[in-house]
């Protein structure tokens, strides 16, 4: 992992990108501005530092990847987060995105199921001094001792929605989901209306590594 300096350089880098992603039409400024604030490439290892604010995915470990800054926007805009939100996002990856949730103000709870992937980011995650809190597990299940939650965020490919999730999204609340078999999937929203019923939104085809059953690593 690269040592934890952000330099002017990497601040005119990030600018860069932010009008990137922004030219893709991504319009909330929270956003943009939390892109902006947070160092891409201290999630990367120090070979991919050069490459860290192109708007493209790169691996992480564990068969994982840190996902394309423009779809890690592209999600966060859809989930509408407002400051003091409960999030719980699953799939922790490499704790960018969660990083993203916490500079919105966000209070995010994140999920795992890669041991060696968790225990990497959470170490990372405390000497950049966020307080997101991580958890190993099985996703589909969610956090059930810490529900309810005001947003969801999936961040890998789910054949499904689990039903666990509604379970512990507040009425009124939203899901964002990547649901897919294949080698795209669907990005949906999901608005929790009531305990009977949902409204769900279609948002394009976007790319993701599949969501991990019940066996954790």
């Amino acid at each position: 992992m690269t040592s934890l300096t952000d330099s002017y350089r990497h601040k005119g880098m990030r600018n860069k990108l932010v009008e990137e992603v922004r030219a893709k039409g991504i319009r909330d400024e929270r956003v943009l501005s939390a892109i902006e604030d947070v160092p891409r490439h201290f999630f990367l290892d120090s070979s991919f530092v050069e490459i860290a604010y192109q708007d493209k995915p790169f691996p992480i470990g564990s068969g994982q990847t840190i996902s394309q800054p423009y779809t890690v926007a592209f999600q966060t805009e859809l989930l509408k987060v407002e400051k003091g939100h409960k999030v719980l996002e699953v799939g922790t990856g490499s704790g960018y995105q969660a990083c993203i949730l916490e500079e919105m103000g966000a209070r995010v709870f994140s999920i795992e199921r890669h041991h060696s992937l968790f225990l990497k980011t959470k170490a990372l995650l405390q000497d950049m001094n966020y307080k997101a809190k991580l958890f190993y597990g099985d996703g589909y299940k969610g956090l059930p001792a810490f529900a309810p939650f005001d947003r969801i965020l999936v961040t890998a490919a789910a054949p499904y929605l689990p039903e666990a999730f509604l379970d512990q999204l507040v009425p009124g609340g939203i899901v964002v989901i990547p649901i897919g078999t294949g080698d795209t999937q669907v990005m949906k929203r999901i608005i929790k209306i009531d305990k009977e019923s949902t409204e769900e939104e279609s948002h394009g085809y976007f790319r993701f590594v599949p969501m991990l059953g019940s066996k954790v690593r």
